[in-house]
């Protein structure tokens, strides 16, 4: 009976399609599928079971515990944790946060920390400010001065985690977005959620971000895509693949939310030292870690700190590897990989 490998295609810009699995041979086990909305974005899962496995009723479980999320962790929920954080006024007080709250902010300090700043989940105003964030495109770069303004205001340094459960500001117009680090928690919460339920063998995506267990239904490695970085790429073209098991994948890149103003490109993606987007040229990076929640972190903490910083962190953590990609000034994509990372050409 014939066999076809399999590549579940990944999208750098966070929009992810999903091949479907062919028939890999005349065993019993069975691929069930699921799919939904989430975080502004969309999921797939994608569940092995035996020949009478079931995941009847799991996606209802799913959609709950993703709610449970967003009203956590969005900012476009006027009462979500996060946005009664931002809108708290009060210098030296407690807030006090959900356990996914803090998970969350846990691994956002740990990025914070590993990437000397490069990520910060404060630098949203500025988001905002280059026309990048959720009052939309102004096409435009900022007067200086404003810019200089609202660097005053970013810093993860200026919130303090208290780890049985709250948050104190340090100052009071500090604010968060979590959503470069979010969709990967989203990732883990749902794959441990499966697991409980019995499952050994499944992937979820969610907006391109993947966590895999287990195997496919042939008995191999899940295949993941990574897409070609370039704006003119097809929806389907990739660049590289990987082999996940047990493991998860995040990508950023830069060539899909940007603008040009006098013949200059300017990025979505932030130093949030500077206030200004990153200029080193860095198109897109992957990262494969133990959870999607520090894969989708260190990701874009990777893009602004470039190839050589970011290898070099990536290559100093335990089970954590990577790819960088550099547009060269003849146009020519550059590979960078870890020291550990294994890629396969797509038609492998």
């Amino acid at each position: 009976m014939p066999t076809s490998a399999t590549v579940t295609h990944v999208r750098a810009s966070l929009l992810l399609a999903l091949a479907a699995l062919p028939a890999a041979g005349c065993g019993p086990r069975l691929e069930h599928g699921i799919s939904g909305r989430t975080m502004g974005t969309t999921y797939h899962v994608k569940v092995v079971t035996g020949p009478f496995g079931s995941v009847a009723g799991l996606q209802q479980k799913i959609d709950r515990r993703l709610e449970q999320l967003n009203l956590s962790l969005s900012p476009y929920i006027p009462e979500s944790e996060i946005s009664r954080f931002n809108r708290f006024p009060r210098v030296g007080e407690e807030f006090p946060v959900s356990a996914d709250f803090l998970r969350v902010m846990e691994t956002s300090e740990r990025v914070f920390e590993l990437s000397e700043g490069a990520w910060d989940g404060t630098v949203n105003r500025l988001v905002d400010l280059w026309g990048f964030g959720r009052a939309g495109p102004t096409h435009r770069v900022p007067p200086p001065e404003r810019i200089a303004a609202l660097l005053a205001e970013v810093g993860f340094q200026r919130i303090e985690i208290r780890h049985r459960g709250a948050l104190v500001k340090r100052q009071a117009s500090v604010t968060l977005d979590l959503s470069s680090i979010a969709k990967g928690y989203g990732v883990d919460q749902v794959a441990e959620l499966i697991r409980a339920e019995g499952h050994l063998d499944f992937l979820v995506e969610i907006g391109g971000e993947v966590y895999a267990a287990g195997a496919r239904r042939d008995g191999r490695p899940w295949r993941v895509g990574i897409e070609r970085p370039r704006a003119e790429a097809e929806p389907d073209g990739l660049h590289k693949v990987v082999s996940l098991r047990d493991r998860a994948l995040a990508t950023s890149g830069d060539y899909a939310n940007y603008f040009v103003e006098n013949g200059v490109r300017y990025s979505h993606i932030l130093d949030p030292r500077t206030g200004y987007p990153v200029t080193n040229h860095v198109v897109s990076v992957s990262i494969l870690a133990p959870t999607c929640t520090l894969a989708d972190g260190l990701a874009t903490a990777v893009m602004v700190m470039g190839a050589e910083k970011g290898l070099a962190l990536v290559n100093r953590l335990g089970g954590v590897d990577g790819l960088v990609v550099v547009e060269m000034p003849d146009g020519r994509l550059q590979d960078y990989p870890s020291e550990g990372i294994r890629l396969e050409p797509p038609s492998e």
